[in-house]
């Protein structure tokens, strides 16, 4: 059976980029419909969530509750019926409680944790942080099905000036995976049939579609 992906339309941006890139893993590896909505009974039935983001924390909660019915179809496809999601950079951080860009946010709450600026120890070093970094993975990582196709040498495209700080990091809600940036930098996160990356897997070429073709394969 073909699965349906339904890459989330909220205002965000990106969205061609994103659909090209899992069309591409699609074509490659396991047949997927790739659909980007804006329709909340789509993204309810769809087999397979994305839910891309670019821009501030706050201003892309409101888009995506602006649309009629989408946070309850999210909530009910992603949490009550198990279904695959991958959250890109500012769609990672709506997955937190909240977010303190501009003021303070609420997210969708589906892991304990907030999304605070980024601050390295080096103060030289610019923000946001932008480009190709490594991503080392921890041992939840490196047993996660998605986020072990990442090998060491890989390098991933990362521009934010924010990151996701998990509450319980070790726990369920797992930090997969951390870059550097004057300290480490979440870079992966997951729990059951949710992952999340900070960096761009549809900016960052072969690594991107290597990681993209894992999540469309993967069964949690």
């Amino acid at each position: 059976m073909v699965e349906t992906v339904a890459i989330v339309d909220y205002g965000s941006g990106n969205l061609r980029s994103a659909e090209k890139a899992f069309a591409r893993a699609a074509e490659a590896g396991q047949p997927a419909t790739i659909t980007v909505t804006n329709d909340a009974e789509v993204v309810r039935g769809a087999d397979r969530i994305v839910l891309p983001g670019v821009g501030a924390f706050g201003d892309c909660m409101a888009g995506l509750s602006a649309i009629d019915g989408m946070v309850d179809a999210l909530t009910e496809a992603v949490i009550k019926r198990g279904t695959p999601f991958f959250g890109i950079c500012v769609g990672m951080h709506l997955m937190a409680e909240k977010g303190f860009e501009h003021g303070e946010h609420r997210g969708l709450g589906w892991l304990p944790g907030a999304v605070k600026p980024l601050e390295p120890s080096d103060k030289t070093l610019k923000i946001p942080h932008m480009g190709w970094n490594t991503v080392q993975l921890t041992d939840a990582g490196f047993t996660h099905p998605v986020a072990t196709t990442l090998g060491a040498d890989d390098h991933a495209y990362f521009v934010h000036s924010y990151q996701m700080q998990l509450a319980r990091p070790d726990g369920p809600d797992a930090l997969l995976g951390s870059t550097d940036h004057g300290g480490p930098v979440t870079a992966i996160v997951g729990r059951d049939n949710m992952i999340g990356t900070q960096f761009h897997p549809e900016k960052s070429q072969a690594v991107g579609l290597k990681l993209i073709t894992a999540f469309l394969e993967w069964r949690p």
